[in-house]
């Protein structure tokens, strides 16, 4: 049984631009959506962003930017900061 590729060129760095462009993407996907809601942005949250190559992890990042309270909150397991009690 042979492995079938559908991407052309896969392995060379006609795929690895390829991956790199769709990581950018979700990066400035994510950035954009929090920027859109009005939270603030550290200089390493947007670093731990911009420099993921983990498409999968981007996507669930992505997810959660829609509904975190804090950009660090992307981060967490849950999609949540622990809060405090009150």
């Amino acid at each position: 049984m042979s492995f079938v590729s559908y991407f052309p060129g896969r392995g060379t760095v006609r795929e690895t631009a390829y991956l790199e462009g769709r990581t950018e993407g979700e990066a400035k996907g994510i950035l954009s959506v929090l920027e859109v809601r009005g939270i603030p942005v550290t200089d390493s949250v947007r670093e731990r962003i911009t420099s993921c190559t983990d498409l999968d992890r981007m996507d669930t990042w992505l997810e959660r930017s829609r509904t975190v309270e804090r950009a660090e909150d992307l981060f967490d397991e849950e999609g949540n900061a622990e809060k405090p009690m009150a």
